[in-house]
């Protein structure tokens, strides 16, 4: 357990990236403050622009409260050939900052650039979230732009910036199910890592009993993990109601550890079999009058500290 930290995210205090889900945000010093009350040593990026983008200044506010600048996440049209150049400008920037940031500082752990995709933008995707056929994937042609994007990204990274790339699956995006998870992961062969989240996992699946089967299968590709719970009492309301994925949030499906159905007491024995070592990010996806942000994610560390996280 020594050699694994928790961090949180500004997408536990509502700072989202979807356009249609930002509302009255957190403060950046004011989310700070209440992370490192909370218990945690590391936070990622969040949105462009929310934390200072001079990397001098932002490195002078973790520094302040004692945290790590463990990530950030970057959605982008990989699968769209056309937009490869604004992809990689977007990317890199990131990468970029994130690399300074934990320079000037000088992290032990490095951050990880997590590639993910324009979610939430498809409509057929958003609005079927948690309940995606194989009819509504991505054509071939598609599937094979973003493996190479990926490839390509995660070696300009590494040598521009000199830090590692993961890849993100997520719900109202096209890798949502653990189908398209492996499919992916077989395309792209060791070139890149994923971050494995255990509540946008079980969200995909339907189901959060299978995610130890599919950590054992994509292990070898695992470099980072989002610790997030997923309520299946929400994803029946979600269902019966056919909800999209904005409202599904809304409707609490992504709930505070220990409240929904990951087992996590399952998922660090695996992690400690296989000596997972760096940062644990725990999200919870809260939108404006979505409770307390401070209080959740609270209770979410003193839930893991109690299953021997410390």
């Amino acid at each position: 357990m020594a050699d694994i930290r928790i961090g949180n995210a500004p997408c536990s205090w509502g700072t989202l990236e979807f356009g249609s889900v930002k509302g009255d945000r957190t403060s950046p010093s004011d989310m700070l403050d209440e992370l490192a009350a909370a218990g945690y040593t590391g936070t990622e990026l969040g949105d462009w622009g929310f934390f200072p983008t001079d990397p001098a200044r932002l490195a002078a506010e973790l520094k302040q409260r004692q945290l790590d600048l463990t990530g950030a996440y970057v959605g982008t049209s990989l699968q769209d050939a056309r937009c490869w150049d604004a992809c990689l400008a977007e990317n890199l920037r990131t990468a970029r900052q994130l690399a300074r940031v934990a320079e000037i500082n000088r992290q032990e752990i490095a951050p990880f650039l997590v590639l993910a995709l324009n979610n939430g933008t498809d409509p057929v995707r958003t609005g079927n979230a948690g309940r995606i056929t194989p009819a509504m994937g991505m054509d071939d042609d598609s599937w094979q732009t973003l493996a190479r994007s990926c490839v390509k990204t995660a070696r300009i990274v590494r040598e521009e910036a000199g830090i590692p790339t993961v890849f993100h699956h997520h719900a109202a995006g096209y890798v949502e199910t653990p189908d398209e998870l492996v499919r992916l992961a077989e395309m792209t062969e060791d070139s890149m890592g994923i971050v494995f989240d255990t509540g946008h996992f079980a969200l995909g699946a339907g189901r959060a009993d299978t995610i130890l089967e599919y950590m054992t299968r994509l292990e070898e590709r695992i470099l980072y993990v989002h610790f997030k719970d997923w309520s299946s009492s929400a994803a029946r309301r979600v269902q019966e109601q056919n909800l999209d994925y904005f409202a599904s949030v809304g409707e609490g499906i992504f709930c505070e550890l220990g409240q929904g159905d990951v087992d996590f007491p399952a998922v660090r024995d695996w992690l400690l079999t296989r000596g997972y070592a760096g940062y644990i990010t725990v999200e919870q996806d809260i939108i404006p009058g979505l409770g307390s942000p401070f209080e959740s994610a609270r209770r979410s560390r003193q839930y893991l500290t109690g299953i021997g996280f410390t």
